[in-house]
């Protein structure tokens, strides 16, 4: 519903003041202190208590002299009017039944020169029939400042990614999932496109009944060139095997930087049956420190984890994840406690994912042209 105006919220006060109590809302999953994180949602104890006690005295109006502007969008952008939009050229159309396998639509960004980019926001066409999407960067593929470490787990499922592709290289540039925002990268940081690059979109549709036509967008703020090349890529553990019935299975995976970097965000991504997540830095030292606790993953609110102060992580770092899983018949949301899951796109299946943003400290950004 929308709470834009005094009109339009009334109605909800008592539904608020609820969810408000329980924490059930603003959706926040994490257990970080207050502060680590620049998109931390949780409210204060006392705006808790002044949203309590406006609800308890009937919800009353206030003064209108104290109302704040109402907010000014554009064309439902949320990084602002962009430089740039790339749609999809064709709309597919979702029918109004059935299993839809990913769909992928490629697209050429036909940019002459390198571009810079200080904000990327995906934008779904029909939201109704869009699960989630991915976007890519095709034609190239970002080096890594990090190794995966492949964990030592049951032999690797044919429906696993694999590391033989016929697909050009590429890398993960931004994400629409339920609960995810635009991404903004903080000032003297941005991500390079390269001339002659193309984007490809992996939406996931869900059909709902009736038939939908979609043609889903990117949009991108240009900057000029920063000081520092923002990084995005992921590390997975597609070797998973959840036992059927189990009620807390633990896949673990990690990295290990080459490089000093400074980590600036985490994305933790399973399906249904995930339930919660913890990351740790394991320096060379040996010494450990948790730095993204998830104890209740919520598969309807996937969060974009963006450090107010990126974290600093020597050469030789370890960078571990672990996600938890119940597969069992207490997780009312399990598709199907009788089945032995593996890796797989579909939400049925499962996935072990983190989407990882950070900068290379002795890295000077690329000029335009340049080799790749």
């Amino acid at each position: 519903m929308s709470l834009l105006s005094y009109e339009e919220v009334r109605p909800w006060a008592a539904a608020i003041r609820e969810k408000v109590a329980t924490g059930a809302m603003p959706p926040w999953h994490s257990t970080a202190p207050r502060g680590q994180f620049s998109n931390d949602r949780r409210l204060s104890d006392a705006e808790k208590e002044s949203i309590m006690r406006w609800a308890a005295a009937g919800a009353p109006k206030g003064d209108v002299k104290d109302l704040p502007p109402v907010p000014a969008f554009t064309e439902n952008w949320e990084i602002g009017k962009p430089d740039l939009v790339i749609t999809m050229p064709e709309p597919y159309v979702v029918p109004t039944s059935g299993v839809i396998a990913y769909q992928n639509f490629t697209v050429p960004t036909n940019f002459a020169e390198d571009k810079w980019i200080q904000a990327i926001e995906v934008r779904p066409g029909a939201r109704s029939v869009v699960h989630h999407i991915l976007v890519f960067m095709v034609g190239t593929r970002q080096n890594q400042a990090y190794t995966q470490i492949v964990p030592q787990q049951p032999p690797r499922p044919q429906t696993a990614p694999s590391g033989q592709s016929t697909r050009k290289p590429e890398s993960l540039i931004a994400t629409t999932a339920p609960g995810t925002n635009a991404m903004v990268f903080p000032p003297g940081t941005a991500m390079r496109i390269p001339a002659g690059a193309s984007i490809r979109f992996q939406i996931h549709y869900t059909s709902n009944g009736k038939e939908t036509s979609d043609r889903s967008s990117v949009g991108m703020i240009f900057a000029k060139q920063p000081e520092k090349e923002m990084h995005t890529s992921a590390f997975f553990n597609p070797r998973l095997v959840l036992p059927a019935g189990a009620a807390d299975t633990t896949v673990p995976s990690a990295i290990q930087f080459e490089k000093d970097v400074h980590l600036t965000a985490l994305f933790p991504h399973t399906h249904l049956r995930g339930k919660s997540w913890e990351y740790k830095i394991v320096y060379p030292d040996g010494r450990a420190e948790t730095v993204l606790p998830v104890p209740h993953y919520d598969f309807n609110w996937q969060t974009y984890y963006i450090f107010a102060t990126p974290l600093t992580v020597p050469k030789g770092s370890k960078l571990e994840a672990v996600a938890h899983y119940d597969n069992s018949v207490n997780n009312k949301s399990n598709p199907d406690p009788t089945k032995e899951v593996h890796w797989g796109e579909q939400t049925w299946d499962e996935m072990q994912y983190t989407g990882i943003n950070y900068t290379v400290d002795d890295e000077s950004p690329k000029q335009p042209n340049s080799n790749q």
